[in-house]
């Protein structure tokens, strides 16, 4: 399902775009573009335009400054909405103009076909999603944000104290909240930009370095590659800083989707959403892999499940998780089929409500003979 993701590579500006493939359940007015590529990804002139289209979705005009990192902490160092509340949806293109998608809109349109569901009677394992995070659950993004601000600290010649609720703050507030309540104490408000433009700088920087995943992501990875389970990547990065740490990570071959800035996500229930379309799999049989209450919540709120990986919070913050578990050695595939298992196969889709037509009155008549 790679070809329907929404991204736009370098030789989206120079080819016409054709239509995708879809799944017979989707009418054709709903199908997506995809590009046909010419030139490889590597060569000098699509990396001129990578860094043009990169720049434009982030935000700069020509002449903004754009080395090999994006100029402003963008949603890495904010709080984000966790979305879908009371049906709320995204907008994404069509060629009749923009469609309305939302949770109800996609657990109707993707739903199974004929051939499909004799395939998932006899595979049910196919038949789910598998939605990661990218923070701490994919990479230890906890600590390149604690590094990221420490260096800072360090180069603006200030200490961070080590007390817990300021080190919590470091991790999960909004990067202004952070500046005002520790680092901006003294300084002007007109520091306020640069700062927060090094601080991006310093953790992409430090994204470089990644190399390793979370301890047992590549071995449970493997195990539903096996299966055949489709699985997608979300975050709020970059694509190509997202492209390239999957592959020093040697995950990239795993993932049939990725989700990122330059999908135009508003919140993580959107991500994720957006993550479910091109995995071709309707939420409600999505399984979200987070570390968070909120990305928990989050994938509640799309009749997703939710498997949090206790680390970064402990297990009584992560109680409202449908399973939670230490490391993903602990998991097997079919701890799956049983997140289902005691709800039965339609868990969750959309049900017609039937409503019992009484009888008509008979009308009574008598025959009188004169």
């Amino acid at each position: 399902m790679e070809g329907t993701l929404s991204f736009r590579s370098c030789s989206q500006a120079q080819l016409p775009l054709q239509p995708t493939s879809f799944p017979p359940q989707f009418p054709n007015k709903f199908q997506f573009l995809r590009v046909q590529k010419t030139k490889p990804l590597s060569s000098p002139q699509c990396y001129q335009s990578r860094r043009l289209v990169i720049r434009k979705a982030l935000g700069t005009g020509d002449n903004g400054h754009f080395d090999d990192f994006p100029v402003t902490p963008n949603k890495i160092f904010m709080e984000e909405a966790i979305g879908a509340e009371y049906g709320e949806g995204f907008e994404t293109f069509r060629p009749n103009g923009m469609l309305k998608v939302d949770v109800d809109f996609l657990n109707d349109r993707l739903q199974a076909g004929f051939l499909q569901r004799i395939r998932y009677a006899m595979k049910p394992d196919e038949a789910y999603g598998l939605i990661f995070s990218w923070d701490n659950v994919v990479a230890d993004s906890g600590a390149l944000k604690l590094d990221a601000w420490n260096q800072l600290a360090s180069e603006e010649g200030l200490e961070i104290p080590e007390d817990y609720n300021v080190q919590r703050l470091l991790l999960y507030a909004d990067a202004d909240q952070v500046l005002d309540k520790v680092l901006l104490r003294e300084k002007k408000e007109a520091d306020r930009d640069r700062l927060k433009t090094r601080l991006s700088q310093i953790y992409y920087d430090n994204l470089l370095k990644i190399s390793e995943p979370i301890e047992g992501l590549k071995e449970w990875l493997d195990a539903v590659s096996t299966a055949r389970i489709p699985c997608a990547v979300v975050s709020s990065l970059d694509r190509r800083n997202m492209v390239e740490a999957l592959e020093r990570m040697g995950l990239m071959k795993y993932f049939q989707a990725i989700v990122t800035e330059e999908d135009g996500m508003e919140s993580i229930a959107h991500r994720f959403l957006s993550a479910a379309v091109k995995l071709d799999r309707k939420p409600s049989k999505c399984v979200v892999f987070e570390d968070d209450p909120r990305g928990i919540t989050a994938a509640h709120n799309c009749t997703m499940m939710a498997v949090a990986l206790i680390g970064a919070h402990p297990a009584y913050d992560l109680g409202q998780a449908d399973l939670a578990v230490g490391s993903f050695s602990e998991l097997s595939v079919i701890n799956l089929r049983r997140l289902y298992a005691h709800k039965g196969s339609n868990f969750m889709d959309l049900q017609k409500q039937i409503v019992e037509k009484t009888p008509r009155r008979r009308k009574l008549t008598i025959d009188t003979i004169f």
